[in-house]
Formats: structure tokens, sequence, C-alpha cells
């Protein structure tokens, strides 16, 4: 037997929607264990920030 869904996608998107309207850019999303909806916030240049600058070295 399945369990019931912790979220659904209306939630996702009101999500998305509330952090658009409070002037932020959203990314993505992630939903943790419990349910709960995390909102990524991007920096405007279409990609993640790297947390590692050996990222960039080894790019070149």
């Amino acid at each position: 037997m399945t369990n019931s869904a912790r979220f659904k996608q209306a939630d996702v998107t009101r999500a998305l929607k509330a952090a658009t309207a409070a002037g932020l850019k959203p990314c993505g999303c992630k939903i943790d264990p419990t349910g709960a909806i995390i909102v990524m916030i991007g920096n405007g240049t279409g990609k993640q920030d790297s947390a590692n600058p050996w990222d960039e070295e080894l790019a070149q």
C-alpha cells in the first residue's frame, strides 16, 4: 500500500509564485523527507554557485 503525498503540485506552484511576488528569482525547489518545500533562489546567471573553487580550475 502506498502512502499519500505529503505535498501537492499546487503547493509547490504556490511557493514558487510567492517567492517571485516577493521579488526573488527562484531557480527550483526541493522537497525534504518531511514534505517541507524548500525554494532555491538563483543568482541570476543561470548556473548554481560553485561551492568548490577547484571546480572552476578543473574546467579550464
